[in-house]
């Protein structure tokens, strides 16, 4: 993890640990004695894509600095239902109070992991390079997209501060895409990126005639995607947005777009089921 990511992660454990702990755990708390440790392991209940292993180190850290901590599987593995994924020790009431915090980040994780995988493996024999969007669970941008690299998806923008997305809305302020693009040229650095969203052929030929760098056919009909590709020509990178589901995936990088972005990469994850056992 870079170090954006792990930044990212401290805040939301701290977040995560004060909403569910609060002023303390008050069942382990009075029950278990602050001396005794356990050896305890998490293991994979379904197939999946591991993601967020550090994270969940990082939790149970944060209760427990003398935490003993050693991983079965890489970030990024494919993992079968049973395997063993992390051997760890710590204090009885470690392992009990930061068990959800930590499974809660892991799973959700590893369930963006294995669903980008899912897309990133269905075009593996086109030049079409999956990403993902600006649709992540609010303060989570960086973990959720972390996830999808590690799932073998790729990053879109970060978010609005890192490539400029000429929308629908802007085009219409703007009066048209032209003076939408010349707006941004004439204030922001040449090092930036400008992609506009396009609907039709006709706002295609003025994506092209404007220089930009990539052109997203959005919403398109698969002969209209088609027809859009061939006009664009290499002159932009183009990019097939709008109802990309799995069962389609493969017919619309045929058409021969570089990217294929998809919201629910991070919108619409299911978590991966994943438990932690204590060892008696």
């Amino acid at each position: 993890m870079n170090k954006k990511v792990i930044d990212a992660a401290n805040i939301l454990i701290d977040i995560a640990l004060k909403d569910d702990v609060g002023d303390g755990d008050i069942t382990t708390d009075n029950i278990v004695p602050s001396e005794i440790r356990r050896k305890a392991k998490m293991v994979a209940k379904a197939n999946g894509v591991i993601s967020g292993l550090p994270i969940a180190e990082m939790v149970f850290r944060k209760l427990d600095s003398e935490l003993i901590w050693n991983e079965k599987v890489e970030e990024g593995a494919h993992v079968k239902s049973g395997d063993l994924l992390v051997e760890f020790e710590g204090t009885y009431r470690a392992l009990l109070t930061g068990e959800r915090t930590a499974l809660n980040f892991l799973q959700r994780l590893s369930g963006i992991a294995t669903m980008s995988a899912k897309y990133a493996d269905a075009v593996k024999d086109f030049q079409t390079v999956i990403l993902d969007t600006r649709k992540t669970l609010p303060g989570f941008n960086k973990l959720d997209k972390y996830a999808v690299k590690k799932g073998g998806a790729s990053n879109h923008r970060h978010g609005l501060h890192d490539m400029a997305m000429i929308k629908d809305n802007h085009i219409e302020v703007a009066g048209g895409i032209t003076a939408a693009v010349k707006a941004l040229r004439s204030n922001l650095d040449h090092s930036i990126k400008i992609e506009v969203e396009t609907t039709t052929l006709a706002q295609v030929q003025e994506a092209i005639d404007a220089k930009v760098d990539i052109i997203m056919l959005d919403n398109m009909d698969l002969e209209t995607m088609r027809k859009g590709v061939e006009l664009i020509a290499g002159r932009a990178k183009v990019e097939a947005s709008g109802n990309m589901t799995l069962e389609r995936l493969r017919e619309v990088a045929a058409t021969g777009v570089d990217y294929i972005s998809i919201g629910a990469l991070t919108h619409s994850v299911s978590a991966l089921d994943i438990s932690q056992r204590i060892e008696d």
